[in-house]
C-alpha cells in the first residue's frame, strides 16, 4: 500500500452521497444562525469603525499570542494555546483534505495527499490531538478541581435560585457540553486511526504514532480485519455526525466565542472607558444612553456574545468584592440573554420565552411568560416596550455600584467594553432623574458652585495664604506650568497640606507655576462617569475657554481624574495640551537634579497605584522612581500596577451612599489590611487627593489606626528636602 490512503475507505456509493448531504444541511444551520447573529448586530445603534488593516494585524497578534487569555491566569493561557492550536491544526488538516478530495483531485487532477507530504500531515495531527486533549484535561482540571470561585457563576448581585436569572445550570452544562465535545471529537479522532490501522496494517503506521499504539492494543484484543473495519465504519459516522453537529452549533453555542471573540478584539476602541463618547448635540431625550437593547451599538451587542463567562471581570471588580449588587459577568450575560430573547436565533424560531425570556423578560415586558414569548418574534414584530432591559434585568442599583476603574475592562479576554456599557446606562438615569439623592444634590452643587464641596470660588486659592511665598495668577502674567489643581486638592484640610508641600516643592526646585484661582471649576472627570454628560460638557467648555486664555508651556494635576480629563478628553472641546501629572514632573525635577535630596529616608512602604494614574494612564513607574531615588524601601502589595485594588471613589461613588451586603468591608479598608499583612510599613503612600481621603479615613475604620500611617507621595519628597512647613 502506498504512502496515502482512500478517503472514503468502505463507505457506499450511497453513504457517500448522504455524507454531502449532511455537509449541506450542516453547513446552511451554521450559516442561518451566523446570518443571525448579523441580523443582530444590525439591530444595534450605527457605530462607524475605521483602520481596518490596523485592527486585523492586532486582532491576530492578540489571539495568536494568547496574551489577553494568559494575564493573571497561566494555567488557562497554557490549557488554551494547547486547545487553540491544537483544534486549529486539525480545522486546516480536514481542510486540507477537503480540497484534495473535493477540488484538486477531480477538477485539476493534481494529488498531493500522498508520499512525504501525507506522513508529515499525519504526523502533525497526531500531535495536534493530543496537544488539543492536554489542554482540555488542563482546562477541564481548573474548572472542576481547582474551582476557583471566579467559575461558579455565582451572583453578587442576586442570590442564585432566590430570583429570576439567578439559575446558572444552563450555563454550567454548556461548559460541559463544549469541552465534551471537542474532547469526543478528539479521542473518536485517535480511535477511528486506530481501527483503520488495525485493519489495513499500513506499513507507515508509525507516522501516527497515537493511532500505532492503538492498532498495537486492539490487535492484541483480537480486533483485526473486519472486525476491525467495521468499527471503523461505524465510528466513522459517530465521529462525523458529532462533528458536522458541532459545527451547525457554533453560531447558537458557547462555541460562538471562536467566531465574534477575535472579532470583538478587532472592533474593540483602543480607548474604552478612557475617551467617553460626547452626545450628540442634537440628541433627544429618548436617545441619550441606554435603556433598550436595541440602544446598544452593534459593536457592543457583538461584545455580548463574545463573552466566555470566565469571570474574570467580576473577580477584579471592586464593586463586587465590597458586596454591591454589581458584576461585570452577569451584567453582559443579562443584556445577551435579552438580546438573543428578541434579535437573535431564539426569537426568529419563536423560542425566546422558553429559551432566553424566563420571569426576568416576563416582567420587563410586563406580562407573564407566555405573553413575552409571543411577543418577541423578533425586532418588527416586538413591541419596543419588551425591548427595555433597564430597571429588569438591568437593575439601577447594579449600574449605580460601578466605581469605573476599568479593571474589567483592563483584564477582559476578548475586550468586552463593560465600563463605556455601564456609563451609557448611567446617562439615560441621569436623564430620568433615577439617582441616589445625595449624587444628584451634589451634582447640583458643581452646577451652581463649580466645585463638588460647595465652597465659593472665591475661597479655591485660599490653601496659598499660609504659604511664604506669592504663588502667581496664571490669567494674569505668563508662567512655565500652569498648575490645575483640582477640587480636593484645593478645599480639602488634610488634602491642603498636601497641595502646599508640592507648591514648597517647585518654589525650591525654581519652577516658575501659577494657578487659575476662582477661574478653575472642577474637571469634570467624575461628573462625565457619573452619566452628567451635559454637566460634564459645560465644565469642559468653561476651563477650555479659560485656560486657552493664559500663556504657558505645560500642564501639571497633582489630581489622576483632572489629569486624565485634561490630558485625554479635554482635546474633543479644543484643549491640547501637554499635561503632566505630578508624580512625572517630582522625577523629572529629581532626575535633572533641580531638586536635590538632603538625605535618604529610610522608611519601608508600600504604594498604591490609582485606578485614573494606572489603568487608565499607564503611569506605573515614575512614583516608585520618585520613592527609590529619595531612599524608601518600596514593598509592592500583592494587587499592584494594572491589578491595583479601586479605592471605591470613582465614577461618582464617592458622592453616593453605600448599599453593600451586611458584614462586607469596603474595598479601601481591604485594600490596608492587604498593606498590613506585609509586615512592619511605615507608610501607606498614595498620589491621588480621593486617596487620601479614603484611605486616611479606611485606616481608622478597618482597625489599623496606629499600625500604619498614609502620606501623599509629595509629602515624603518634602520630608527628603528638609523643607520647613
Amino acid at each position: 500500500m502506498g504512502e496515502t490512503r482512500t478517503v472514503f475507505a468502505g463507505l457506499s456509493h450511497g453513504e457517500i452521497i448522504a455524507w454531502y448531504g449532511l455537509i449541506v444541511v450542516s453547513t446552511a444551520v451554521f450559516l442561518w444562525g451566523a446570518a443571525r447573529l448579523v441580523v443582530k448586530y444590525r439591530a444595534g445603534r450605527r457605530d462607524p469603525i475605521s483602520q481596518l488593516w490596523r485592527r486585523a494585524g492586532h486582532m491576530f497578534a492578540v489571539v495568536f499570542s494568547h496574551k489577553w487569555i494568559s494575564r493573571r491566569d497561566r494555567l488557562t493561557g497554557i490549557g488554551h494555546r494547547l486547545v487553540f492550536y491544537g483544534f486549529l491544526v486539525l480545522f486546516a488538516g480536514t481542510t486540507i483534505l477537503g480540497l484534495q478530495t473535493d477540488l484538486t483531485k477531480p477538477i485539476f487532477h493534481w494529488e498531493f495527499w500522498e508520499g512525504g507530504f501525507y506522513l508529515g500531515y499525519k504526523l502533525a495531527l497526531d500531535i495536534a490531538g493530543l496537544l488539543l486533549i492536554c489542554g482540555l484535561a488542563l482546562l477541564a482540571f481548573n474548572r472542576w478541581r481547582r474551582r476557583p470561585a471566579r467559575l461558579d457563576y455565582s451572583r453578587p448581585d442576586r442570590p442564585e435560585g432566590g430570583e429570576a436569572g439567578a439559575d446558572r445550570r444552563l450555563y454550567r452544562v454548556g461548559d460541559v457540553v463544549f469541552v465534551s465535545t471537542l474532547a469526543f471529537l478528539a479521542v473518536t479522532g485517535f480511535l477511528l486511526e486506530g481501527f483503520y490501522l488495525a485493519d489495513a496494517d499500513p506499513r507507515f503506521a508509525a507516522w501516527s504514532p497515537v493511532g500505532w499504539v492503538l492498532m498495537k492494543w486492539f490487535r492484541a484484543m483480537g480486533l483485526t480485519g473486519k472486525s476491525a473495519g467495521l468499527a471503523h465504519h461505524v465510528l466513522w459516522w459517530v465521529h462525523g455526525l458529532a462533528a458536522l453537529s458541532f459545527v451547525s452549533s457554533i453560531p447558537y453555542t458557547k462555541a460562538v466565542h471562536m467566531l465574534v471573540g477575535p472579532a470583538n478584539v478587532a472592533v474593540r476602541d483602543d480607548t474604552a472607558g478612557k475617551r467617553l463618547v460626547p452626545l450628540a448635540a442634537d440628541a433627544a431625550s429618548e436617545d441619550v444612553g441606554y435603556a433598550a437593547i436595541t440602544d446598544l451599538t452593534w459593536r457592543h451587542l457583538l461584545s455580548l456574545d463574545a463573552c466566555t463567562k470566565c469571570g474574570k471581570c467580576t473577580d477584579s471588580c471592586p464593586a463586587a468584592k465590597a458586596g454591591y449588587p454589581l458584576s461585570p459577568r452577569d451584567l453582559v450575560l443579562d443584556l445577551r440573554e435579552r438580546a438573543e430573547a428578541l434579535l437573535g436565533a431564539h426569537a426568529a424560531l419563536g423560542l425566546s420565552g422558553a429559551a432566553a425570556g424566563t420571569a426576568a423578560a416576563s416582567r420587563a415586558a410586563g406580562g407573564n411568560g407566555a405573553a413575552a414569548a409571543n411577543g418577541a418574534a423578533g425586532v418588527s414584530g416586538a413591541d419596543p416596550g419588551r425591548r427595555v432591559v433597564l430597571g429588569e434585568p438591568i437593575r439601577p442599583e447594579s449600574i449605580w455600584s460601578c466605581t469605573q476603574c476599568m479593571a474589567c475592562v483592563e483584564i477582559c479576554p476578548v475586550g468586552i467594553e463593560h465600563v463605556p456599557i455601564i456609563n451609557q446606562f448611567r446617562r439615560r438615569l441621569v436623564e430620568q432623574g433615577e439617582m441616589d439623592p445625595l449624587l444628584q444634590s451634589t451634582l447640583e452643587t458643581i452646577y451652581e458652585a463649580g466645585n463638588s464641596l460647595g465652597e465659593p470660588k472665591r475661597k479655591r486659592g485660599r490653601w496659598t495664604d499660609e504659604l511664604t511665598f506669592t504663588v502667581k495668577d496664571a490669567r494674569k502674567e505668563e508662567v512655565d506650568l500652569l498648575w490645575f489643581v483640582g477640587d480636593y486638592a484645593s478645599f480639602d484640610p488634610r488634602n491642603q497640606r498636601v497641595t502646599r508641600a508640592l507648591a514648597t516643592i517647585l518654589e525650591r526646585a525654581g519652577v516658575d507655576f501659577g494657578i487659575l484661582y476662582a477661574a478653575e471649576q472642577t474637571a469634570g472627570c467624575d461628573v462625565r462617569r457619573a452619566g452628567e454628560e451635559g454637566l460634564f460638557s459645560s465644565l469642559a467648555e468653561a476651563n477650555v475657554a479659560e485656560i486657552s486664555k493664559c500663556r504657558f508651556q505645560r500642564i501639571l494635576s497633582s489630581d489622576p481624574h483632572s489629569y486624565h480629563t485634561l490630558k485625554n478628553e479635554y482635546p474633543a472641546f479644543g484643549g491640547d495640551w501637554q499635561v503632566l501629572h505630578h508624580s512625572e514632573l517630582l522625577l523629572e525635577l529629581l532626575s535633572s537634579r533641580a531638586l536635590e535630596p538632603a538625605r535618604r529616608l529610610g522608611y519601608r512602604v508600600t504604594y498604591h497605584d490609582p485606578c485614573m494614574l494606572g489603568r487608565y494612564n499607564g503611569v506605573y513607574d515614575a512614583p516608585r522612581k520618585v520613592l527609590e531615588t529619595i531612599g524608601v524601601e518600596l514593598v509592592e502589595m500583592p494587587r499592584n500596577r494594572d491589578n491595583s485594588l479601586c479605592c471605591g471613589a470613582g465614577g461618582g461613588r464617592i458622592w453616593m451612599k453605600e448599599k453593600r451586603a451586611e458584614g462586607s468591608r469596603r474595598t479601601s479598608e481591604q485594600r490596608i489590611d492587604e498593606a498590613t499583612s506585609l509586615g512592619p510599613i511605615d507608610y501607606f503612600v498614595v498620589c491621588c487627593p480621593k486617596d487620601v481621603t479614603m484611605y486616611s479615613d479606611a485606616i481608622k475604620t478597618s482597625g489599623h489606626e496606629g499600625a500604619l500611617e498614609l502620606r501623599e507621595l509629595s509629602e515624603l519628597v518634602w520630608e527628603s528636602l528638609a523643607l520647613d512647613a
